[in-house]
């Protein structure tokens, strides 16, 4: 069997584990990244297309953001619509300049994965990892195709199912919600650009329409809990979208269907997301609605945080990592109450009677109008909203200055 080492081992080659392989490559860490998927199918897959402010300053700081803010489009506003009145709330403006990128996650990761390997970095991609456990001293070893990969660290990065988040004695699991409703998910081509988000708070549910490339755009509907696909033709689901929508003559109008699905609404914390050398990060840690596009977001923030933390441990800090874990469970939850609060004014109260539906309308109406206008409810909302503020900043050195320990490979 050949046995290797590393540093760090990354599964998953997501944007929380591209972003940390870049930050520790850079450092002179000995990185081994692990991904299941071929490459080419993880550049293909749509997924998120909606970068906070501060994501997209963090990789324009790092030198990866090139494409993004030349071909991405910017936001700063987004329509709510409401018993036939449509609020716009410039969240740019309330926020004091922070606003969002739309760029779609899989051109994001096409861009990392090229960087990444422009500096010398390499990924092994259709390389799935079966079993995580440790060794006598308590390090990590990686089952793999190509044998036995010990390791330093192991982060994983690649979804709550995945073999590092079930070497954890309790699997990582934490609290988590399924909401009493789902979205059909809707990637169509479009006729013009989607000039700004737009929210429909509608008495027979949630739609909504994001950007994503001048030609394409991204749609929800709320349907019941455990929908099928199968019950939604396309000419339903464009009917159903202009009406929730309110879609008119001068607003994108959804044409050819490019991909359609049901996404399980849930929200998920792991209790821990450190277990020893065992790390999680992106949705191996926390799982998010799209409401309020934070899931990539969070991804990134998690490697920004963590590519310090590893730093500062290989200089000695043997509490960086405890660090890590508590700020980023603290930052889940703040994620976690963001989009939960924006679903609550979304979507009406499952099982309402008709009755009540004007009613409880009305009372989002109201929210709605409060977060659109300046003071400090608008200017929170923004805040949170288009993600103000920084990243910090990972201690990142030349490999001159640090002693990386080199990868090698024996066999036994």
């Amino acid at each position: 069997m050949t046995t290797r080492s590393t540093t760090v081992a990354i599964v998953g080659a997501g944007p929380a584990g591209l972003v940390l392989a870049h930050l520790l490559h850079r450092a002179g860490v000995d990185v081994a990244v692990h991904e299941r998927r071929s490459r080419d199918e993880l550049e293909r897959t749509a997924r998120a297309g909606v970068l906070e402010h501060r994501v997209v300053e963090y990789l324009r700081g790092l030198g990866l953001a090139d494409r993004l803010t030349a071909e991405g489009q910017r936001h700063g506003r987004c329509e709510i619509t409401c018993l036939g009145e449509k609020v716009t709330v410039d969240y740019g403006e309330l926020s004091g300049g922070a606003r969002h990128w739309a760029y779609p996650q899989q051109e994001l990761v096409r861009d990392l994965i090229a960087a990444y390997r422009a500096d010398g970095g390499t990924i092994a991609f259709s390389s799935p990892v079966g079993a995580v456990a440790p060794d006598a001293a308590g390090r990590p070893v990686l089952r793999t195709a190509d044998g036995e990969l010990r390791a330093g660290w192991a982060v994983g990065c690649e979804g709550a199912g995945g073999p590092v988040a079930a070497a954890f004695p309790d699997g990582a699991e934490g609290p988590a919600r399924r909401y009493p409703y789902d979205w059909l998910t809707v990637l169509a081509r479009i006729d013009r650009p989607v000039a700004a988000v737009r929210y429909a708070v509608h008495a027979d549910g949630f739609a909504g329409m994001m950007p994503r490339t001048a030609d394409v755009g991204r749609f929800y509907l709320e349907v019941p809990a455990g929908e099928r696909i199968e019950e939604w033709a396309p000419e339903r689901i464009r009917g159903e979208l202009a009406r929730r929508l309110e879609l008119g003559g001068a607003d994108p109008a959804p044409g050819e269907l490019l991909e359609t699905g049901v996404l399980r609404m849930r929200g998920r914390v792991a209790r821990r997301i450190r277990h020893g050398r065992l790390l999680l990060a992106g949705d191996a840690a926390h799982t998010v609605t799209p409401s309020g596009a934070k899931g990539l977001n969070s991804a990134v923030a998690d490697a920004a945080d963590l590519a310090g933390a590893l730093l500062a441990e290989l200089d000695g800090d043997g509490g960086a990592l405890d660090g890590y874990q508590r700020r980023r469970l603290e930052a889940a939850w703040r994620t976690q109450e963001f989009s939960d609060r924006l679903l609550d004014l979304l979507h009406l109260p499952a099982g309402l009677p008709p009755e009540q539906r004007e009613f409880a309308l009305r009372l989002r109406l109201e929210r709605i109008h409060r977060i659109a206008r300046p003071g400090p409810e608008g200017a929170a909302f923004a805040r949170a909203y288009a993600g103000a503020g920084e990243l910090p900043a990972a201690r990142v050195w030349a490999p001159a200055q640090r002693t990386a320990v080199a990868s090698g490979t024996t066999d036994r």
